[in-house]
């Protein structure tokens, strides 16, 4: 990875008149401000700043300042994130770390440590921005959190061939001839394929997870290909809230129809290595919106999605979060809102109150929303009325 300390005769040989007139950075994206350099370039983490080497005759005079976590704009979320300088420069201190493989500078503080923005905001990046060089990238992670690149260590070793460096608490002036600040991101939980390099889609996203965590089921099969074998069911369960408050009459319906039923909880604890089997193993996995139905990343190619939308008026955050991303992936996906009477805000509320007359009245910024019809909301599944979706997806598994 490193070459060690060195005198800078290498520098000199660095050819940067390709990228010359393009400026350093991208702020053009809503998402993510991302800067790529090709070059002379030494990163400085105790002065929070990557140095773009210009020749003495250069008259280009770049300063930029980014924070390199994918939520551009939510002032809240990037607050607790380093902000670092991207300039380009004619004096810089000599460097003490040579790679001689790209560098790849981003931030894991944030939203982190919650499974959906673990997906979103870091995993999905990281592969859509590193994922071309074939493991031949050196990261370094500004705000690391040590127990979360602990939980996904499996990733990181697809990714990259290198030791992770903590940016906070390293005192090298690193060297490379080709740098990335910030991480490359598009909408939730999703690649832009137009935008992405190598034209990268969440199929592909999908099955890097999938051979990341050595999972043996690359497609579903059709019903009837294997012999007296049962479509596998899985059940996200909740404990806190979104719960599932008649879990053993959907759990008999469910058997009735011919599924093979799996009840799992997924939290911030579980076992992502046996986890991961489990989703890998079924066909259809089913779940009220919540961070958990991000496992879907898990499931095999043509496996099938049912997300169970809160009262609410809350369709169109959840097609967003996992309809759009689950249909991108190569899964099948069904979207089913509960009734009134499927809702525990009946015990809270009136029937004839403004909640459920209208639901869009409370839709006052995500905060709220959050508090009123996700923190505070449990289901009852109205066994008759959900039973054709699952029957419909029986039909999907037919074909």
């Amino acid at each position: 990875m490193v070459a060690g300390k060195g005198d800078g005769s290498q520098q000199q040989d660095w050819d940067n008149a390709e990228w010359e007139s393009k400026p350093l950075c991208d702020f053009s994206n809503f998402r993510a401000n991302v800067c790529e350099m090709r070059g002379n370039i030494r990163i400085h983490p105790n002065a929070s700043s990557v140095m773009y080497m210009e020749p003495a005759s250069s008259k280009r005079n770049e300063l930029w300042k980014l924070k390199p976590y994918p939520r551009k704009g939510d002032e809240l979320c990037l607050s607790k994130v380093t902000e670092l300088t991207v300039k380009s420069s004619k004096v810089a201190p000599e460097c003490t770390k040579y790679h001689n493989v790209p560098v790849v500078v981003f931030a894991l503080t944030g939203y982190t440590g919650n499974l959906f923005h673990d997906f979103t905001d870091a995993l999905v990046p990281l592969f859509t921005t590193a994922s071309e060089f074939n493991g031949e990238v050196q990261f370094l992670i500004t705000d690391m959190a040590i127990w979360w690149t602990r939980k996904y260590h499996v990733v990181f070793k697809k990714l990259s061939n290198y030791p992770l460096i903590d940016f906070n608490k390293d005192t090298d002036v690193h060297c490379a001839k080709h740098a990335i600040v910030g991480l490359h991101a598009y909408m939730e939980f999703t690649i832009d394929p137009s935008k992405a390099p190598h034209n990268y889609t969440m199929v592909d996203f999908n099955r890097f997870m999938r051979r990341t965590y050595e999972l043996p089921r690359e497609a579903v099969s059709a019903l009837g290909e294997i012999p007296k074998a049962k479509p596998r069911l899985l059940i996200i369960s909740r404990q806190r809230t979104r719960m599932f408050l008649n879990l053993p009459e959907i759990i008999a319906m469910a058997e009735g129809l011919g599924f093979e039923v799996v009840v799992e909880e997924a939290n911030v604890s579980s076992d992502l290595s046996q986890f991961s089997k489990v989703v890998n193993s079924v066909d259809v996995m089913m779940g009220v919106h919540g961070a958990g139905l991000t496992n879907c990343v898990f499931l095999p190619h043509n496996a099938t999605l049912i997300q169970i939308v809160p009262w609410g008026g809350i369709e169109g955050v959840c097609r967003i979060d996992f309809g759009d991303p689950a249909e991108q992936m190569g899964l099948r996906y069904k979207q089913y809102s509960i009734a009134v009477h499927e809702s525990s805000l009946t015990d809270q509320y009136p029937l004839d109150h403004e909640i459920f007359k209208n639901p869009l009245a409370f839709h006052k910024g995500f905060e709220f929303i959050k508090e009123t019809f996700m923190d505070k909301q449990n289901v009852r599944l109205d066994c008759n009325r959900f039973k054709p979706v699952l029957l419909q997806t029986l039909d999907l598994l037919n074909q």
